[in-house]
């Protein structure tokens, strides 16, 4: 009753309580749902219910927080049981919903309220967290609404890798940055795309900033082709960006860097050979470059500047701890030559910082709060804080900046490595880098992914540290849930040993009827059926058939199989004669065959059907393995088929099931490439195991 008050005298009522009168219906019916859950026996088969709720939702109510959420949020909140239940594993999903609620800073904030209260004396009864979560609503949904729209993404589904449990450190509301730093050297894969998202989510969350930032300190690996694919990324994952900047933006910075840590001592010249300088490291010994004085570090970085055969010899290397047990922090490589034509600024610069260089500076003069790096690169931690603490010292007034790690996005019989995936490129494995067997954004979005699902899935996972490697079909199952309900259905026949049936009553004439596409989805359209005398069927399902038997005829009704006509050397079926049964059951039938009208009139398409396996055949690739071993030869198979005429007018992109068959994405529409050439369909995996391989693969 508190909150109702409060949401009704709020003049964000209709945020809070609905906006119509079916979303404050649903808001009222979850208040009362809430005051029903208590800390009893009982809680956990509740837990269990709201958990089968949650699943393929954000917010309790709609797509984003109202009062239901911080109803229900309050019970669980003030429940001792609920810790046990939640850290049990059973309800990944409410686990998800609790965790988001908790995080948005004003209930945090409103939490914080209430203990305090508590030790005073005040409120501590579910009343009192009734009243404390009311006073911060309003602000509550404002912050919850930054975050809306990477968390509404999510939706649920999917598996519940983790959550946001945690808040970044040294958070301030409307203070945080948060960078996207892509490399330019290929396309954006699914870790990419894990790594987008989170730094949208913790953005929005904070009501802060994201930036994006082109890391292009390679010129040898980059080229406009992905700076421009990248962006296309980008923009298909809906990353709302404030600020698109560029490392090569801060070249004259970083080389005035390079000459003050010279200066300071903090940086010499080594031309050491890079196989022995990688031995050294390894075994801690120090490079006889090591003691070279100021002087000579100075001429031999203008020697590397220009670009000279001395220069090329030398690498500058930052002088930090070669005794140190963390191998990253054995004199790494701060800036090395590179005469490669820079895909933005031409040839005008020579020399190039490595990206542990580059990053903290730039990290630190774009304002970044906190850089979110997968826990790969734990290590890697203490080397960057050392180097923005050595920068700190030589350019004044560099801020600070909180690393966050969290777990890189594994998926089994998958290489994400760009390094591996320009292999399968260069070597003419794949089409390119959007074949729909590569794990690349535009990869999965070719092989029928939608957008939606994808972050779903990634938003589901949350910002756990723990490394795991997923299973594809979990994400893929999200993806038919957002297809099925939606896309139209067609007819195809598969063109190796189709057979003839002969209707004895079939119409005379071919007739035509209409019927939906998608008989539970008007917006899908209507489709021609055309019903005649013959019919052409699948050998797959002629033989199965037995003679005397009733079978359903799918969009018409059934008929009964009276001789079957085989080879007397293969026993293939070659053709087959029946009657209609018009008033048969269709509920009785064993089989329901998909058929196409063998006339004339009925001017079938040719169709190429396509689907695909793994382009790796282990499970899980270790570090030592070497991936050139485990990959697949025969990842693409095709079969020809026939198809109903409607689908002449489907475009590319356009998303489709094939009765019995499963769902498919038109790569080439109908003409495309000329008369007599098949519309190419892509087989879109369902998320069902057992067809996830051979011919049914993820990636």
């Amino acid at each position: 009753m508190i909150l109702k008050y409060i949401a009704r005298a709020s003049s964000q009522r209709d945020e809070l309580y609905g906006s119509d009168a079916l979303s404050s219906c649903q808001v009222d019916q979850w208040l009362e749902t809430a005051t029903g859950i208590v800390s009893g026996a009982t809680l956990e088969a509740q837990c269990v219910a709201l958990n089968d709720y949650l699943a393929l939702r954000t917010f309790l109510v709609g797509y984003s927080l109202t009062l239901a959420d911080l109803a229900v949020w309050g019970q669980l909140q003030g429940s001792p049981l609920w810790k046990k239940i939640r850290t049990g594993g059973k309800v990944p999903h409410l686990a998800r919903w609790f965790s988001f609620c908790s995080e948005v800073p004003q209930v945090r904030a409103a939490v914080e309220e209430l203990e305090s209260l508590g030790k005073k004396g005040g409120p501590g009864a579910a009343g009192g967290k009734a009243a404390a979560a009311g006073n911060a609503a309003g602000d509550a949904k404002k912050g919850a609404a930054a975050g809306g729209d990477s968390a509404a993404a999510a939706n649920g589904g999917g598996d519940s890798g983790g959550s946001f449990d945690i808040g970044l450190p040294g958070a301030v509301e409307g203070k945080v940055v948060t960078r996207f730093p892509p490399e330019p050297s290929g396309y954006l894969h699914i870790g990419h795309a894990k790594a987008a998202l989170l730094n949208q989510y913790f953005a929005d969350m904070y009501k802060g900033k994201l930036l994006v930032r082109f890391d292009d300190t390679n010129p040898s690996k980059e080229k406009d082709e992905f700076v421009e694919n990248i962006m296309k990324d980008i923009a298909d994952l809906g990353l709302r960006y404030d600020r698109l900047t560029y490392t090569s933006d801060y070249f004259p910075q970083l080389l005035e860097l390079g000459e003050k840590l010279i200066r300071a001592g903090i940086m010499y010249a080594d031309d050491t050979p890079v196989e022995q300088m990688r031995e050294q490291r390894m075994k801690s010994i120090e490079s006889a470059c090591r003691g070279r004085s100021v002087e000579e570090n100075l001429r031999i970085w203008e020697e590397m500047k220009a670009g000279s055969e001395v220069g090329l010899a030398n690498a500058m290397r930052f002088k930090m701890d070669m005794k140190s047990v963390n191998g990253t922090m054995r004199d790494p490589v701060a800036f090395r030559c590179n005469l490669s034509h820079h895909w933005r600024t031409g040839n005008k610069y020579k020399v190039y910082p490595t990206y542990d260089c580059a990053c903290p500076f730039v990290d630190a003069v774009e304002g970044v709060t906190h850089a979110l790096r997968t826990s790969e690169y734990r290590d890697r931690e203490e080397q960057y804080y050392w180097i923005l603490s050595a920068y700190q010292k030589i350019w004044p007034g560099l801020p600070n900046v909180h690393i966050w790690d969290y777990s890189r996005l594994n998926f089994v019989n998958t290489v994400l490595s760009k390094r591996k995936l320009t292999w399968f490129v260069e070597t003419g494995r794949v089409e390119g880098w959007n074949d729909p067997r590569m794990p690349t954004v535009q990869g999965i979005l070719r092989r029928g992914m939608r957008i939606e699902a994808l972050k779903e899935f990634i938003i589901s996972q949350g910002a756990s540290k723990n490394i795991t490697f997923q299973e594809w079909d979990k994400i893929w199952t999200i993806n038919k849930k957002l297809i099925d309900p939606v896309c139209p259905r067609h007819t195809a026949v598969e063109e190796e040993g189709k057979v003839l049936l002969t209707l004895e009553d079939g119409p005379a004439e071919s007739e035509v009827v209409v019927v939906p596409r998608h008989k539970k989805y008007p917006p899908a359209g209507k489709k021609a059926v055309t019903r005649a005398r013959q019919l052409w069927i699948e050998q797959v399902d002629a033989a199965t058939l037995k003679e005397g038997e009733e079978v359903t005829l799918m969009e018409w009704g059934n008929a009964i199989i009276k001789t079957i006509t085989r080879d007397p050397a293969t026993g293939a079926v070659t053709a087959l004669s029946g009657s209609l049964n018009l008033d048969g059951d269709v509920k009785k039938t064993r089989l329901k065959l998909t058929w196409l009208a063998a006339v004339p009139q009925c001017e079938v398409v040719q169709l190429q059907l396509v689907d695909f396996d793994y382009l790796i055949n282990k499970k899980k690739v270790e570090e030592d393995d070497n991936f050139m071993d485990l990959v697949n030869n025969a990842t693409r198979f095709e079969k020809l088929a026939i198809g109903d005429p409607n689908m002449r007018t489907l475009q590319k992109g356009d998303i489709l099931q094939l009765e019995r068959k499963g769902y498919y994405i038109v790569d080439e529409p109908y003409g495309v490439k000329g008369a007599g050439r098949p519309i190419v369909l892509f087989c879109i995996p369902d998320g069902r195991t057992k067809n996830m391989t051979k011919g049914n693969a993820a990636q």
